[in-house]
């Protein structure tokens, strides 16, 4: 750039803060914001967050979203440029400025930005259940009614992520052609009535059982054990023994509604395959059969899967590491993730990052005195058999990887319970 053309941007740039000198502070506000979805997306699935952390966090968002609609204009000017990065931290951001203005021409543009792509949809479809339904149920309605299926898709994800009972409008999607033709609109529209416990239409989740589309078919499946048809879970078995999307999904309910004795076989079968033994650790917490707590116990000497070991025994037995002083400070020589080495191209952080490690010995010696009150081949969850109450105090009150396993276990045990939505806004 030369001597001139330099000069001319430093001009504009003066100018433009001389229009707005309050626009590094939105600009701070906007990051903020963004960033802070961003750490909230990653807290609702860890293992060491509780509802109350996750409620502290939101109340850090919503302070610096309340900032920037100090000054809807100039913050929308930052949101603008935000907008163009179409990231999901300042989609949700820029969208809940959008909505709060009431501005049709604002909102239209979070809109188009959002759903741009699968990443950016996931900040709009966080931001549409996070605002207050006099903001966002107008314009659900308008996305129902509109032609774009990509509206529609909209609408629904919102009405799952807000656990809002669209009534006529998802029974219409179900019996159009060309919404079912829409991969993403059928699927999440079938994983809603299951969601909803919409039980009227069972013969929906019939037609989707028979789709070659296996995104499609796997949430038929899993709406319909939802319903009360648990004869369907043993077409899980596909997806729970070959590594994609759907696997876990597919393990969190299967293990939890089919008999001790078939889930044992299957996970026999996973077995067999080395590069799933994390898979198998994690179906076996599901299941909560105290025979294999022995094994797990055996794994916790190892390293690379010794704290995932640990919580899939504590997803069976209760027993508390902290307070029987059984966890261990962090082993020596140990690789850490991401590494200090520049030339290391993989900055993935530690799936078990904030897992505890466990002392193995004194694990075992705990559970040969607590393992005599447990019954071989009966389901457990955190160390009580499968009980309302007792999954519903866990909701509240359990780390959020526990509120999510307590919300399927109440679903299934009773019809009368639609599936909680553990990872929505936490109102108090």
């Amino acid at each position: 750039m030369n001597i001139a053309a330099t000069q001319q941007t430093e001009q504009l740039n003066a100018f433009n803060n001389k229009m707005n000198p309050y626009k590094d502070i939105y600009e701070q506000y906007v990051d903020e914001a963004s960033f802070l979805w961003i750490l909230r997306s990653v807290a609702i699935e860890q293992p060491h967050y509780t509802r109350e952390d996750v409620y502290e966090l939101e109340q850090r968002i919503q302070a610096q979203l309340d900032a920037l609609m100090t000054s809807v204009d100039d913050a929308w000017e930052i949101c603008l440029d935000a907008l163009e990065l179409e990231e999901p931290g300042e989609v949700f951001t820029s969208t809940i400025i959008a909505f709060r203005s009431h501005d049709q021409l604002k909102i239209q543009k979070a809109l188009e930005v959002g759903l741009s792509s699968d990443q950016s949809v996931k900040g709009l479809i966080s931001a549409m259940g996070w605002l207050p339904g006099n903001l966002v149920h107008s314009w659900i309605k308008k996305f129902f009614t509109s032609k774009d299926l990509n509206h529609k898709y909209l609408a629904i994800a919102a009405c799952s992520v807000r656990r809002e009972n669209p009534t006529e409008y998802l029974n219409r999607i179900l019996e159009r052609d060309d919404c079912k033709a829409h991969e993403k609109l059928y699927a999440r529209s079938l994983r809603l009535i299951g969601e909803l416990r919409r039980l009227d239409l069972m013969s929906a989740l019939s037609e989707g059982l028979q789709s070659d589309n296996e995104d499609i078919k796997f949430w038929a499946i899993w709406s319909s054990i939802l319903l009360g048809n648990k004869a369907e879970v043993s077409k899980l078995e596909p997806y729970i023994l070959a590594s994609g999307p759907n696997q876990i999904n597919a393990i969190n309910i299967a293990f939890r509604a089919m008999p001790v004795e078939q889930a044992r076989g299957i996970i026999s079968k996973l077995s067999v395959n080395p590069e799933q033994t994390r898979t198998v650790i994690k179906a076996t917490g599901v299941l909560g059969d105290p025979h294999a707590v022995n094994w797990l116990i055996s794994l916790m000497s190892n390293p690379e899967v010794a704290k995932l070991s640990a919580e899939a025994m504590i997803m069976i037995t209760g027993i508390n590491l902290e307070e029987h002083q059984l966890i261990l400070d962090e082993p020596p020589g140990l690789a850490q993730q991401p590494s200090d080495d520049t030339g290391d191209v993989d900055v993935s952080l530690d799936e078990d990052e904030n897992l505890s490690w466990p002392d193995a010995n004194k694990v075992s010696q705990v559970w040969m005195n607590l393992g005599r009150n447990f019954v071989t081949g009966q389901r457990y969850f955190m160390g009580q058999p499968i009980s309302h109450e007792a999954l519903k105090n866990k909701i509240n009150s359990g780390y959020q990887r526990q509120r999510h396993a307590a919300a399927m276990e109440l679903a299934l045990s009773n019809s009368a319970f639609p599936l909680q939505n553990t990872r929505s806004r936490v109102v108090v």
